[in-house]
């Protein structure tokens, strides 16, 4: 799925240089058990991925059990990778690729909150799992991410997957966990992640014009077309400009 590859990408190219030595076992061993107290206090599945370590620790609280995963609630489960597999087979093939944009609209949404708030923040959404026998059950899941230290980028992910209790009308929202405010990650939100002129030449390529022909019509030169693709490319995280289309398509900003 192309658009996991884009948030893979997009949590793997941070610069986590500036504070790599702040990163150590103590911080990290501060979230994994704030992440146990969860699927404790309230029998969650807890997800805590490392984006800088592409780690992920898993703890199973009971509803574990509804949803037919059989895990011991007492143990730390880690795997290789920020994707909890396992766990998210479980999700309704369109509630999950929602799932996903949803999750890089929030990235996104927190990347361009001063430092100081964007622990204030986590994006609800309603997800539809299936247990064991086949039977799908409503989910809500919670996604909060830590900042590094030091540093600007977004060290941890602690997803959460409870029962729903509440509906979510809309299916996803952010709520700011201070004021108890809510609000909808739009389309609006999405256009932060190109500017209006990327995504000017980014629909004149999903026509079919060439770089050459993009120049003429928005009067550029070609070396600033080349550089508006491959800030593109890179901002999308993805190789060509049939991919770059094709996401930013899914999200809505062409």
């Amino acid at each position: 799925m192309d658009i996991v590859k884009k948030l893979t990408n997009e949590f793997s190219r941070q610069d986590f240089t500036n504070s790599r030595e702040d990163l150590d076992a103590g911080e990290l061993d501060k979230y994994k058990r704030i992440a146990s107290g969860y699927a404790t206090i309230e029998n969650a599945i807890a997800v805590l991925s490392d984006m800088h370590a592409n780690t992920s620790y898993i703890y199973y609280g009971d509803f574990s059990d509804v949803l037919g995963l059989g895990k011991m609630t007492d143990k730390e489960d880690r795997i290789g990778s920020i994707w909890e597999e396992e766990i998210l087979k479980l999700v309704s093939p369109d509630d999950l690729h929602n799932k996903y944009l949803h999750e890089l609209r929030f990235f996104h949404f927190v990347k361009h909150l001063p430092k100081g708030r964007r622990h204030h923040y986590y994006l609800a959404n309603k997800l539809r799992m299936k247990d064991s026998a086949g039977n799908y059950h409503a989910v809500l899941h919670r996604l909060f991410y830590v900042p590094e230290p030091n540093g600007n980028s977004l060290w941890l992910a602690l997803c959460l997957y409870t029962p729903l209790t509440v509906d979510l009308p809309n299916g996803s929202v952010v709520v700011n966990s201070v004021t108890g405010e809510t609000e909808e990650l739009e389309v609006k939100n999405d256009l932060k992640i190109l500017s209006d002129r990327e995504r000017q030449v980014l629909r004149l390529i999903d026509k079919g014009l060439m770089s050459k022909n993009i120049a003429e019509r928005l009067s550029i030169s070609i070396n600033t077309v080349s550089r508006h693709r491959q800030e593109i490319l890179s901002k999308l995280q993805v190789k060509n400009s049939i991919e770059a289309c094709r996401i930013a398509k899914d999200l809505g900003l062409i």
